[in-house]
């Protein structure tokens, strides 16, 4: 199963940061594949579920313990 992501998700990838546009589902068996064009290099490249994180997004708060931040969850208890 193929799935278009729309809008595409800001994501940090092992080449940089880039825009999710596509996930491949292979099935129960196999990794999802992330299909990622690369923000600096507009280069498409293929990940590993495992090599794709969401990029921070502060509006969102999705993201701020990389940044040190607390969530709104932890800081309430």
């Amino acid at each position: 199963m193929i799935l278009q992501l729309d809008p595409a998700i800001l994501v940090d990838t092992p080449l940089g940061k880039g825009h999710g546009i596509f996930i491949i589902d292979y099935g129960m068996h196999q990794n999802t594949c992330w299909v990622v064009a690369i923000q600096e290099t507009g280069v498409i490249k293929h990940f590993d579920c495992n090599d794709v994180i969401l990029a921070t997004n502060y509006t969102y708060g999705m993201n701020l313990s990389k940044h040190g931040f607390k969530h709104d969850e932890e800081s309430a208890n």
